[in-house]
């Protein structure tokens, strides 16, 4: 199968790419950098820019957009540049790269996509004004793509809390950190990019054939427990 990873440089679109490479599968991972898993094909695209990637496989089976930004500010210290930023590199990112992977989704006969969430858009938290929605606008192309591609196509979306990444490292810069945030979790831990590979390689598969437009909480109950 053939597989297209935005954002497989690093953390969760990373562990995705790693992942399938590990199963045998064909991997492009796009990202800014142009770092890749061994094993996989690196592509260099940017998302805050107007082109769309290139040398990408004529044929796909999944895509993947994993790019994300952690923002948290108080909604009166934002300034509305922050809210283009975040809509640009979440929302938007998404869409140029959908549309970059459409003939080849098209040429495979069937495809799965699958979009990054978070738990802050079902959950309403505080300080999350410009990722959530962002984030919001990402669950609702979901929906409606997920609508306009069946049965073809397949289109869901992962949802997770605080992932131990890099993009997270300034809010887990300690153990201190770590701990009082994995205490807000009812699974009394934070997540780790594993977690939410594992979530999308399903979503991808044929195991989840019967799936789309759904929105997976991979949150360790902090949307849902209380």
């Amino acid at each position: 199968m053939n597989y297209v990873i935005f954002g497989g440089s690093r953390g969760i679109g990373n562990a995705v790419a790693a992942g399938l490479v590990a199963e045998g599968h064909q991997v492009w991972s796009v990202s800014r950098s142009g770092d890749a898993p061994s094993g996989a094909q690196a592509v260099v695209w940017d998302a805050l820019s107007d082109e769309i990637p290139q040398d990408l496989p004529d044929v796909i089976h999944g895509v993947v957009y994993a790019p994300g930004s952690i923002n948290l500010k108080p909604f009166r210290g934002l300034k509305l540049e922050e809210f283009r930023q975040d809509y640009e590199l979440n929302a938007l990112g998404a869409v140029k790269a959908l549309q970059a992977c459409l003939a080849g989704m098209k040429s495979a006969g069937s495809a799965s996509v699958v979009l990054m969430s978070t738990v802050a858009v079902q959950s309403g938290m505080s300080f999350h004004a410009s990722i959530a929605m962002a984030k919001g606008a990402i669950e609702g192309l979901t929906r409606s793509l997920a609508a306009e591609w069946a049965p073809q196509i397949r289109v869901n979306a992962v949802a997770p809390s605080l992932v131990n990444t890099e993009l997270a490292a300034r809010l887990l810069s300690t153990p201190e950190k770590v701990e009082a945030s994995g205490k807000r979790h009812p699974l009394q831990r934070v997540g780790e990019p594993a977690d939410i590979a594992s979530a999308v390689k399903f979503l991808l598969s044929d195991g989840s054939d019967w799936m789309t437009g759904q929105v997976m909480a991979v949150d360790g109950g902090l949307g849902s427990l209380r």
